[in-house]
């Protein structure tokens, strides 16, 4: 039973992830379909509240898959390079993916949010264009479902082989 509840929590995240791009990308159509005027390399458009609640909804799913993983997932903690260059291969895989994961919810949650606040109805922007933030940031949050699903997976292999009996510095 254990089995089915973790393949069913991996979907899950990786569900919640795919609803975070697919809601990413939406806004950043939603976005789209507002007229803008182009000089050069400025840009001025008119805020769309729509695109403004599907990023925001993007964002709030990323971090609720974020939170999930690492609260289902436990914590592998790692101290030193000695411990990193000792330990077993999912220890170090799990680690890793822990790292990206952090990294990729950092940075595509960033996208999210400045995507939003870009617009908020309160704002008319001219400058800089802020070309595909949101569709980048929904592309980021598919990345970060992979890198979750690594995270459980290995995570919770580690502690399996934590809990086996050690027969001369190995697992049995």
């Amino acid at each position: 039973m254990a089995k089915n509840v973790s393949f069913l929590l991996c979907l899950l995240i990786m569900a919640l992830d795919i609803i975070a791009g697919i809601l990413g990308i939406e806004a950043e159509l939603a976005q789209n379909k507002l007229s803008s005027r182009k000089m050069l390399i400025f840009e001025c458009r008119d805020p769309s509240y729509g695109a403004f609640k599907l990023a925001l909804s993007a964002a709030v799913f990323l971090i609720v898959a974020h939170a999930l993983t690492n609260l289902i997932g436990g914590c592998v903690v790692v101290w030193s390079k000695e411990e990193l260059e000792q330990a077993t291969a999912n220890k170090q895989l799990a680690f890793a993916s822990l790292i990206l994961s952090w990294i990729v919810l950092v940075v595509a949650f960033s996208m999210l949010i400045m995507g939003a606040m870009s617009n908020t109805k309160t704002r008319r922007s001219c400058g800089l264009g802020h070309q595909r933030l949101l569709s980048i940031g929904g592309v980021l949050c598919f990345i970060h479902g992979l890198f979750s699903v690594a995270y459980f997976v290995s995570a919770k292999a580690t502690r399996k082989e934590e809990k086996m009996p050690k027969q001369g510095g190995r697992p049995v």
